[in-house]
């Protein structure tokens, strides 16, 4: 079974520049995540969205790339099931003509 979180937005504290450490910005998060359904056992992703979406505005990462392994240690730490992840952080608003981000599989 395969479960999607499509443009999960909000704001958080993400980045190295000086900006980037004093406000908040926009964070888009995307997640495809497969794993073993039976009826017994389903991925809420209501849940996953929620654990992103806390896992990034807590954290107050540097770089994007350390939120992403972060996000996969904590995913599979709750998660065990899950057999594979991709997640995508973009920071839409950082440049003025394009978007940016970076974005993981396991």
């Amino acid at each position: 079974m395969t479960i999607y979180i499509k443009d999960l937005t909000f704001y958080a504290i993400l980045g190295i520049l000086k900006e980037e450490r004093k406000k908040p910005q926009k964070i888009v998060v995307n997640a495809k995540i497969k794993y073993y359904y039976t009826h017994n056992y389903f991925i809420d992703y209501a849940e996953v969205s929620k654990l992103i979406k806390s896992t990034i505005i807590e954290g107050e990462f540097l770089l994007i790339e350390e939120a992403l392994e972060k996000l996969l240690e904590k995913i599979h730490e709750n998660f065990p099931k899950i057999d594979k992840i991709k997640l995508k952080i973009s920071k839409p608003d950082i440049l003025q003509n394009c978007e940016v981000g970076a974005k993981i599989k396991n």
